[in-house]
């Protein structure tokens, strides 16, 4: 189920990287890269757990399924985390940085005044 997850996560932001890859000022590229990194990952355990479990492994118990998803929804969210963490950071469209600026000058106004 985590790599379920992961697989439609990386399929659904390479597309919107896809549509708008010329410009790439929302830097969706990295979330492309994270999330198929992470479903490489969730291959590569699913494997090794076949070879483990046999014919077992495509029969889970519901609880490990619902484990699993949340597993596989947690990464995700973790991936958008960082995203949003390095999108404010290089600010590509200089909102923070306006912002920040707009409230220091609101500061000195009101210092001059009082």
């Amino acid at each position: 189920m985590t790599l379920l997850v992961t697989v439609f996560a990386a399929v659904i932001s390479t597309a919107v990287w896809y549509k708008n890859a010329p410009e790439n000022e929302m830097k969706t590229g990295i979330l492309c890269w994270m999330y198929w990194g992470a479903s490489l990952m969730w291959f590569v355990d699913a494997i090794y757990e076949y070879a483990e479990l046999g014919a077992e492994y495509f029969s889970p118990a519901p609880a490990d399924m619902l484990n699993d998803l949340f597993l596989g929804l947690s990464v995700v969210a973790l991936g958008l985390i960082i995203w949003i963490a390095v999108l404010l950071i290089s600010d590509p469209k200089g909102v923070v940085r306006a912002s920040l600026f707009r409230k220091k000058k609101d500061s000195e106004r009101t210092e001059g005044i009082g």
